[in-house]
């Protein structure tokens, strides 16, 4: 059997493993969507946001793109933050590194890869920021503290987006959390408090 065949299978099993559990699971989700999680996560294929937390379709809106990035001018993930918080009113917004993220180690390179070094250049952005404290870290070390500290700068990004910053004028409930995944042992773990208003600069 062919591997994308065999995905066709994979699938007709899973249908039947949820209708066994919830005869009308994918009727509910037909009517509508209420997550109350954005999930900011990178585009690796180790890093699956909803079986990691636990949680079923429907219960997350999920963004994902190399190193989970929140640049101010991809309109991509302003566009879905703005639906998330606008329409979704999504209560949390989850940032969400990983460990052994390639766009991470590639960022602390001088090699050239291409189209993708635009985007590197943003982490790039991040190591320089935080240069005095990665400068006494070394080898798998340094990367696992630039993970998290991307991941901790992007939260300040989502925080400074105009949908975010609307949504705390009107008084609407909006939480931001800054994780990091780990792929070796497969837990989240908290980078640090929840932002729930406007950062004072």
């Amino acid at each position: 059997m062919s591997d994308l065949k065999q995905i066709f299978k994979n699938n007709i099993d899973w249908v039947n493993s949820i209708r066994a559990e919830n005869k009308d699971f994918f009727k509910s989700l037909v009517e509508q969507q209420q997550p109350d999680y954005l999930w900011i996560g990178c585009s690796d294929s180790r890093v699956p946001a909803n079986q990691l937390m636990g949680l079923m379709p429907g219960d997350v809106f999920v963004h994902r793109n190399v190193a989970n990035m929140v640049v101010h001018a991809d309109f991509n993930t302003l566009a879905v933050i703005h639906y998330a918080v606008e329409y979704l009113k999504v209560k949390h917004i989850i940032v969400c590194g990983h460990y052994h993220c390639g766009g991470v180690r590639c960022a602390l390179t001088d090699e050239k890869f291409g189209i993708v070094d635009s985007w590197l250049q943003h982490i790039k952005d991040v190591k320089r920021l935080h240069k005095d404290e990665l400068s006494t870290l070394e080898g798998q070390a340094k990367e696992d503290r630039l993970c998290e500290l991307n991941a901790m700068e992007q939260v300040y990004n989502v925080s400074k987006s105009p949908p975010v910053l609307e949504a705390w004028e009107k008084g609407q409930e909006l939480h931001i959390h800054s994780w990091i995944y780990s792929i070796g042992d497969g837990k989240i773990k908290k980078l640090q408090e929840a932002v729930s208003g406007p950062i004072e600069e």
